[in-house]
């Protein structure tokens, strides 16, 4: 059977972000669900979206609310199918220096997603992670690896009923409000005469919004609960990303910032002996009891001591692919 989300009702948390407005969006195009609700706590941006042309359509539905006030989120959650958990504190620096705050949302914030999802009859959640959760150097990264642990765990308290659990892990987002992009391209804008760069050997794994979406929609149909889904994709060269944008420009080495790593990571090579290969993606199963399940005819047992780190990828980006899906994007 053919996937879809007709006639469903689908929620997802922080769909105000850059990944929930794309992702509202997407669904809009290609389906015709029941409701679309989009649960966030600033009403501003909640007002800007219903206001946009694309997001006029009478399934939408805007739910001013914190993933942090459970009783909140169970009444958003009633009646609803599908939910994107994708509100999340993101940013590594502010997560450094507020780490309460931190908490509060990515942690205590999954465990509420998980406990009104169980007590509202939503049949399935994915939630959205950061390749920065792979061996965490920081705050952020750290409080997203217990949220994958909590998503993940979900399965084994629910058993062999609903709802279902998954996580999607992948890299930096292209063309999101959270990467370094933006502020490339402002600074060009303004006529800087040059860009910051905190290392040049620095890399990381690199994926468009609309690659996001589909990716996670497609988890939506393959998924059986408690796995951890990472696509596929191509690292670059954060000089090569500089080069693409201000062809010319001379770079300003400014040091790696607190919490920041060299190169990033989607799995660790105490992962690889639950993790199988798919022609798209890896999947890493659940550690915590025995799941089998054929997910692809070819899927296959990665070996011992693999690791998918953005500086080995075998998939890079040159300075003109970059530009290339920037234009597109």
């Amino acid at each position: 059977m053919t996937f879809t989300l007709d006639d469903k009702t689908i929620l997802v948390t922080g769909g105000t972000g850059s990944f929930g407005r794309r992702f509202v969006a997407t669904v809009l195009e290609r389906y015709r669900p029941r409701k679309v609700i989009v649960f966030s706590r600033d009403e501003s941006k909640q007002w800007e979206m219903e206001h946009e042309e694309r997001f006029q359509d009478e399934a939408m539905r805007y739910f001013i609310g914190d993933v942090r006030d459970f009783s909140r989120l169970e009444l958003a959650f009633r009646g609803v199918d599908y939910v994107v958990h994708a509100a999340a504190l993101k940013h590594i620096t502010v997560a450094e220096y507020n780490p309460f705050e931190c908490i509060q949302t990515n942690v205590h914030g999954a465990e509420n997603v998980v406990r009104a999802a169980m007590n509202s009859g939503v049949e399935k959640v994915v939630a959205l992670s950061t390749d920065k959760a792979a061996n965490p150097v920081n705050l952020y990264g750290a409080s997203k690896l217990a949220s994958d642990k909590i998503f993940v765990a979900a399965k084994h308290i629910v058993g062999a009923g609903s709802p279902l659990f998954s996580v999607v892990r992948y890299g930096n987002v292209a063309d999101s409000r959270g990467s370094v992009v933006p502020l490339f391209r402002a600074m060009i804008e303004r006529g800087a005469k040059s860009l910051p760069i905190t290392d040049r050997r620095m890399t990381r794994f690199w994926i468009t919004l609309q690659q996001g979406v589909d990716f996670v929609l497609s988890c939506f149909d393959q998924m059986v609960g408690g796995e951890l889904f990472v696509p596929k994709i191509p690292s670059l060269r954060v000089v090569d990303l500089a080069e693409a944008m201000g062809p010319g420009l001379p770079h300003d080495i400014v040091g790696i910032r607190p919490g920041e790593k060299l190169h990033e990571s989607m799995i660790t090579e105490d992962d690889a002996r639950n993790t199988i290969e798919l022609p798209d993606r890896y999947v890493i199963k659940p550690a915590i009891f025995g799941q089998e399940h054929t997910y692809h005819p070819d899927q296959l047992q990665v070996e011992e001591g693999f690791e998918y780190i953005s500086h080995t990828n075998e998939h890079w980006l040159d300075p003109k692919s970059i530009r290339n899906i920037l234009e597109s994007s």
